[in-house]
């Protein structure tokens, strides 16, 4: 039983989050932390419940990929009719960002073809820098394996014996 409240635990919102929520909505009001734990499992649970029942929509149209549709529709058929206002804004939000995020790249005036080889450039330097340090390192491994031994006098041929 022990590991099923470690489980429990683990799935729940961090406790911060919840102090700072409530702090936000409510910052002249002292909450105790009965209430606070309270709260947290409701939230936990209310998180649950959707996420379940929108399992089981997206389940249902057999697909395999949870969408916001499937939770709007999830608090449709839990009764949270009430909240699907809020979140479809929220939903739409979130779309709008990430049309934004993707014009980005539209805006910094560089053709996608040039960045990629720009890009590729840079790998490529990466790689070049990579192999010479790899190259030295081995250099300095062989240097430090080889025996240290004294030069020995070649006898030169003008030399006499």
């Amino acid at each position: 039983m022990a590991s099923n409240d470690k489980d429990d635990e683990e799935l729940t919102i961090p406790r911060a989050a919840i102090n700072k929520l409530i702090k936000e909505i409510v910052p002249d009001v002292r909450v105790a932390n009965d209430s606070r734990e309270l709260i947290l499992q409701c939230c936990s649970e209310f998180i649950h419940r959707i996420t379940t029942e929108a399992n089981t929509i997206c389940e249902s149209q057999q697909k395999k990929t949870m969408s916001a549709e499937h939770v709007l529709a999830a608090l449709d058929k839990l009764g949270f009719s009430n909240y699907k206002t809020e979140a479809e804004s929220v939903v739409n939000d979130c779309r709008r960002k990430r049309r934004r995020q993707s014009t980005r790249l539209e805006h910094l005036g560089i053709p996608e073809e040039e960045l990629l080889r720009q890009q590729q450039e840079l790998f490529a330097k990466a790689r070049q820098e990579q192999d010479l340090i790899e190259q030295q390192q081995w250099l300095q491994m062989q240097n430090a394996s080889l025996p240290q031994q004294p030069i020995k006098n070649i006898p030169n041929e003008d030399e006499d014996y």
